[in-house]
């Protein structure tokens, strides 16, 4: 039985990795500094800001899922936001590569691209935005997540170990589809997250198959569903949100996501089954 300690455990996409991980046969290590009401594996209290604190609690580890952050910009001051995601991420990778762990998963953000916190309206230079769309954040979160990424891009060449980094779309777990009726029919709301969601559910299955992938290198990943969270078609949401945009770059049918998926699912055989429209009743 493999061993995956999962960080971030007892946030909001932390349990459905930790439980998909317990449910696949994994033996795994949930570490967060707050302990959560209820859980599949065993729990460890560690402060990821401190490195030490790292190997002690990836020791005997096959493989890590780091998952810890702060999740938005402008929660914290922003020197502490940069401070945490940056340096907890470091020293996970850092620690994993000193244990000569070869596996590892981590959370990167859509925010990379920049028009999630844009102060400036920031505008997809095209769609469907894929992995090699400029990332042009205004904040310090998104910058963060870039950081993340060239850190595990460092550690894979300094000891080969194979990092993936998934830019996550916006997190849906189970009870979040209860406010989709809220925002469905309003293109205006949710226009900077591009109408994107991807289920926890999704995400989960995503991580396990990111370590059990072999030969990947260190690559970065979309995830997101295969439609907008919006009961109006994408090529109608683009016209009223982002009509100065002209770079279509597939036939957006229907609800068609306007954050690329394709590379997850060519890449790891990975494949969204958790659709919103499944999950609201009466809309």
């Amino acid at each position: 039985m493999k061993k995956i300690v999962i960080t971030g455990g007892s946030g909001l996409l932390g349990p459905y990795v930790v439980d998909h991980f317990a449910e696949m046969g994994y033996d795994v290590l949930s570490v967060d500094l707050t302990k959560p009401i209820k859980s599949s594996a065993r729990f460890m209290t560690v402060n990821l800001m401190d490195l030490g604190e790292c190997y002690g609690a990836l020791a005997g580890a096959d493989a890590v899922v780091h998952l810890a952050a702060i999740p938005v910009a402008y929660s914290h001051p922003n020197e502490v936001t940069f401070q945490n995601n940056v340096m907890t991420t470091y020293n996970i990778l850092e620690a994993a590569a000193g244990l000569g762990i070869k596996k590892a998963v981590i959370a990167s953000s859509e925010s990379s691209y920049g028009i999630v916190f844009s102060r400036q309206n920031l505008a997809p230079q095209y769609v469907p935005v894929d992995e090699e769309h400029p990332q042009l954040p205004e904040d310090c979160y998104g910058l963060s997540k870039i950081v993340a990424e060239e850190t595990a891009d460092m550690i894979n060449r300094r000891c080969g170990m194979q990092i993936v980094s998934f830019r996550i779309g916006n997190v849906i777990t189970s009870e979040k589809y209860k406010s989709f009726p809220e925002f469905i029919h309003e293109p205006e709301k949710r226009r900077t997250i591009l109408w994107s969601y991807i289920d926890a559910r999704d995400i989960a299955s995503a991580c396990r198959l990111a370590v059990e992938a072999e030969g990947l290198g260190s690559v970065v990943l979309n995830l997101a569903a295969d439609d907008t969270s919006m009961d109006i078609k994408s090529s109608e949401l683009m016209r009223a949100e982002f009509p100065g945009v002209k770079d279509i770059r597939v036939p957006l049918d229907n609800y068609h996501t306007l954050l690329s998926n394709e590379k997850a699912k060519r890449v790891l055989n990975w494949q969204p089954v958790h659709c919103w429209r499944d999950n609201v009743p009466n809309i």
